[in-house]
């Protein structure tokens, strides 16, 4: 069957990656896709993001099943646009997806259904804003409300640090991010205390299938210092989160979230991630949602699992997730993300990139931030560039393994932290 994969980062050459290991994948298309994708011959990029023009293709070329990647699409519609057309496709609809687009959305959702988060107000007034910081004092935690991606969270350990992410967010607007009725908006919350985990499940409406857990690591240098990020490294399993935390997650926060986006009139259908933050007595609160899987946490995840994706998928669109039981390598795997020179902010493009290893049955190259030249040579084209993924019967195996197998890239101001998975290896 011709399956399509929406969206272009290392997420999407994961998913697409793993889709084509099925027997049942004829062609896995990538719309649009990056150079990676573009350089493997099971996958075909397709050079296409508007909402309307995909479900044409999808028509048109006879698409069994597609699923979204990115956020963006899915605040756009899509999945609305492919349904309305009878097409199957796995994500949550555009009011659905609003557990990501809107933080405000979000947190009133988590407050009426009593779901555990972090004390929160909204503000689109920058004086009531810097007031409230005022009155509340550091450490405090800004977001911008609306999509920013990844990038829109300041954790502010002073209050300096928190007035400027209120008028950069606010004032300035200067990632450009605007809410669902226009304009700008910050969240601004308490900050938790913890260790933060991803805990991904797919929905179909009614029933759940948990992925495996996975731990990524935010900000952009080694020791957890630096601006925060997208993702600077990834790594599945993740031991914090015990057999304890799995059960109160999905009791306290997974199922209620779905039992009350049913309840409002808006059954969520697709990934489902949230954000934990664990605190010290394994207590699990929602730092945020996402409608996706995350990045870089799919590189790892998607390297462990053995099942059939596509008949996963099938299952999640026709409503039968109970029949789904997922089988897991049981090795580690762990992905390190290497950057562009001067990401976050302002992120270098086309730099020539070289010495890639080919692809080997325990290590994997994903690709997100590139693309091919008209000459053939892959360049950088984004912040986040690649991610190098392994997998290892310990987490300082795959550690060993992915950064050995990293060793000859090469490209101009590339950065990546040395450190990813500490956590879990000073957990073992």
């Amino acid at each position: 069957m011709n399956i399509l994969v929406i969206g272009s980062g290392g997420r999407e050459h994961a998913l697409a990656w793993k889709l084509a290991q099925s027997p049942k994948a004829q062609k896995v298309y990538v719309a649009p896709g990056n150079g990676g994708t573009a350089r493997d011959a099971r996958l075909v990029n397709v050079p296409i993001t508007d909402v309307k023009a995909l479900a044409d293709f999808a028509e048109a070329n006879k698409i069994i099943l597609t699923v979204v990647g990115p956020e963006a699409p899915l605040a756009a519609g899509v999945v609305d646009e492919f349904r309305a057309r009878g097409l199957r496709i796995f994500g949550p609809t555009q009011k659905a997806a609003q557990l990501e687009s809107s933080k405000a959305f979000a947190k009133d959702f988590m407050k009426r259904h009593g779901i555990p988060t972090a004390f929160y107000e909204t503000f689109t007034d920058a004086a009531a804003a810097h007031a409230y910081v005022d009155a509340k004092g550091a450490p405090i935690v800004i977001k911008a409300d609306g999509l920013a991606a990844g990038k829109g969270v300041v954790v502010a350990m002073t209050l300096q640090e928190a007035h400027e992410a209120i008028d950069f967010m606010l004032v300035d607007n200067t990632l450009g991010v605007q809410h669902n009725a226009g304009g700008a908006r910050v969240v601004i919350e308490e900050f938790l205390a913890g260790e933060e985990a991803s805990f991904i499940v797919l929905a179909d409406g009614k029933n759940v299938t948990v992925l495996a857990t996975s731990q990524d690591h935010k900000r952009l240098l080694d020791g957890d210092a630096g601006p925060n990020t997208g993702g600077m490294g990834a790594y599945s399993p993740a031991p914090v989160v015990t057999p304890n935390v799995h059960a109160k997650a999905m009791q306290e926060i997974i199922l209620p979230t779905l039992a009350g986006m049913a309840k409002d009139g808006i059954p969520f259908t697709g990934f489902l991630y949230a954000g934990l933050m664990i605190d010290a007595h394994g207590n699990p609160k929602t730092l945020e949602f996402n409608c996706r899987m995350g990045d870089p946490e799919t590189q790892p995840i998607m390297m462990r699992l053995k099942s059939d994706l596509i008949d996963v998928f099938m299952h999640a669109t026709d409503g039968t997730l109970d029949q789904v039981e997922l089988q897991w390598d049981r090795r580690f795997a762990l992905g390190v993300v290497v950057a562009a020179g001067g990401y976050p902010l302002n992120p270098e493009k086309g730099q020539a990139i070289t010495g890639l290893p080919a692809e080997a049955d325990d290590a994997v190259v994903f690709h997100a931030g590139t693309t091919l030249d008209e000459a053939g040579m892959l360049r950088t084209s984004g912040g986040r560039v690649l991610c190098v993924t392994a997998l290892g019967d310990s987490a300082k195996l795959a550690q060993h393994r992915a950064y050995e197998y990293l060793r000859g890239i090469q490209f101009d101001g590339m950065q990546f932290r040395s450190d990813i998975g500490w956590r879990a290896i000073k957990a073992r």
